[in-house]
């Protein structure tokens, strides 16, 4: 008996689809790659052809220059050499999508990076039944259980309204966890000037160009630091301690990332304010995903898979971890 998703293949640098000659989330160049989301560890330049979201394309032309693109609308197919192809929102950043594909009477889904909750600046994750689950499991231990997000932007705002003659600093990943910061800080009625560092103008400006709100932006650079005194700040996690950041009035150092829920993490980084906001699904997200699918098969990609893995086989669901490379876990 020809065991399942057997027209898939799972290699380390990406995974394989011999009938179409694609390659999903390819870590080197290939002449033809489905990506399924902007973060440079999924989205990497120089393939020949890119089938990817509008959304996903704008943002590799930003970083890589111009692809070689092919657009593909979420609930839009495509058919490759008879493989169907069909992209869906996998509510991890803008643009990000699950990759559906059919072929020969069986479903597999890769659903890249993905998380569970709201997420004010790209469209929510949307189950799909299949036979093959691709999943990550980036917080894939039941220590990872992420607090409510309206909370933790709350902890932002009372900081800085606690500190008037101070700035908040957030590091934040500048593609999609800045967008989500600016956007629930606006949503919690925090409607003055927030201050970004360079390095985020370009891709803010690829948000606002898509239709997410982030209000009015400054550029940092350049300031005194007593135009910044009870601003927020946002900034790549890499400037917050460097000759950039020495400008700022007294900053409180804050850290958007789902691993600020390791102590451990937070006082390395010298974190002053850890805010537990992660654009992956927390321990409770990755189970309840798996149950609502319903897959026969689990093949984790990266993370913490073991203990995935190990869910999955005691309730008789066969999962395997993929030996991929390249696969980072700090943009979160």
């Amino acid at each position: 008996m020809a065991r399942l998703a057997s027209w898939v293949e799972p290699h380390p640098t990406g995974i394989y689809i011999p009938a179409a000659d694609a390659w999903i989330d390819p870590s080197e160049p290939v002449p033809r790659a489905w990506v399924t989301h902007g973060h440079a560890d999924h989205a990497r330049g120089g393939h020949g052809a890119v089938l990817a979201t509008p959304e996903t394309l704008a943002i590799m032309d930003v970083r890589y220059g111009p692809q070689n693109g092919q657009p593909i609308g979420y609930g839009e197919s495509v058919t490759v050499n008879g493989v169907s192809v069909r992209y869906v929102p996998a509510g991890h950043v803008l643009g990000s999508a699950q990759i559906v594909m059919e072929y020969q009477g069986e479903r597999v889904v890769v659903s890249g990076d993905y998380k569970r909750r709201p997420d004010p600046t790209c469209a929510r994750f949307e189950p799909v039944p299949c036979d093959v689950f691709v999943t990550e499991a980036t917080f894939g231990l039941p220590v990872f259980r992420h607090p409510d997000t309206g909370a933790e932007i709350d902890k932002l705002l009372h900081a800085l309204h606690a500190n008037p003659e101070r700035c908040v600093l957030v590091g934040a990943y500048a593609l999609g966890k800045a967008q989500r910061v600016i956007r629930e800080a606006r949503d919690r009625g925090h409607h003055a000037p927030i201050f970004i560092h360079g390095a985020m103008q370009k891709l803010c400006d690829l948000y606002v160009a898509h239709g997410i709100d982030l209000g009015e932006l400054v550029p940092a650079a350049g300031l005194k630091a007593a135009d910044m005194k009870g601003a927020i700040v946002v900034a790549p996690p890499g400037a917050m301690n460097d000759r950039w950041s020495r400008r700022l009035p007294d900053p409180i150092t804050a850290m958007a990332s789902g691993w600020m829920r390791v102590r451990g993490r937070a006082r390395q980084k010298n974190v002053e304010l850890p805010l537990i906001l992660s654009d992956h699904a927390d321990w409770d997200e990755l189970t309840s995903t798996l149950t609502e699918i319903a897959p026969s098969e689990v093949w984790v990609t990266h993370g913490r898979e073991d203990a995935l893995v190990h869910w999955c086989m005691t309730r008789q669901i066969k999962a395997k971890a993929l030996d991929l490379v390249g696969y980072e876990d700090e943009d979160d």
